[in-house]
């Protein structure tokens, strides 16, 4: 059974390469319209690109329901590495969380599992809560893999005697992300509890409380399904991030 956490659930918006200030602007107003009526009994993350995390943080002027949060970071803390940004730079802007390991990054860019536990290991070193993303392929999948490839991402990718407070953990199906198709109830329910059955050899306790999302194709009206899903506690959500109104609706299914 399912214990009763103790921190709230999470709905976290990944913009990825989208977005400009007025668009941006647009969209937060349209999302604390929705929410000034409707109080969420969620956190809500909003991920923006880097280009807009300082604009972005301003417009969200420390509102009690929303945080903000980035799509990547830097394994290093600080030194000669063009381009890359710091765990602490993005503490310094007002990020309170990291989207890590994303499977387009793992795929596309080739981010090992190796590099991205010590991207997470350097974003809790300065503070963030990094929002680490595990999730199989469709040949994992139809070869009847996806619990073994999850377990060893889980495994290599996580440092070992995190706080529950200081991860969490979301579970994106490749297969699943901008298709519209997602997983059987049961499909996420089972990797769901295969990941937090796997958090006990990384947690230094209270492996329960480590908060668990689903991503992938998520929706105004599939929402309430999946989060009723045990082990669910909250949303990666990517397309349906990027309309205030949707992300909205999102939000206040808790």
């Amino acid at each position: 059974m399912k214990k009763q956490l103790k921190q709230l659930p999470l709905v976290a918006g990944n913009w990825k390469m989208n977005g400009d200030i007025g668009s941006a602007e647009e969209l937060l107003t349209d999302l604390k319209a929705g929410l000034s009526a409707n109080a969420p009994k969620c956190e809500i993350v909003i991920c923006p690109p880097f280009t807009l995390l300082q604009h972005v943080g301003k417009l969200l002027n420390k509102n009690k329901y929303l945080y903000l949060g980035a799509q990547d970071c830097s394994e290093y803390g600080v030194g000669a590495y063009t381009g890359d940004i710091s765990p602490r730079m993005l503490s310094d802007l007002g990020c309170r969380y990291v989207v890590l390991g994303h499977s387009e990054r793992r795929t596309r860019l080739q981010e090992s599992n190796v590099i991205i536990k010590r991207k997470a290991a350097q974003a809790i070193h300065e503070g963030l809560i990094p929002i680490v993303c595990v999730g199989e392929s469709l040949n994992e999948r139809q070869e009847g893999r996806a619990q073994k490839a999850v377990q060893t991402q889980i495994s290599r990718s996580l440092p070992t005697g995190v706080e529950p407070s200081e991860l969490v953990v979301a579970y994106e199906p490749i297969w699943a992300i901008g298709t519209g198709k997602i997983p059987t109830t049961a499909q996420i329910a089972q990797i769901h509890l295969t990941i937090r059955q796997s958090l006990q050899t990384k947690c230094a306790r209270g492996y329960e409380s480590v908060r668990l999302l689903y991503g992938g194709s998520v929706n105004p009206q599939n929402v309430g399904e999946i989060i009723r899903i045990p082990n669910v506690d909250g949303c990666l959500v990517g397309g349906a991030s990027l309309k205030g109104g949707t992300f909205c609706d999102i939000c206040l299914a808790y």
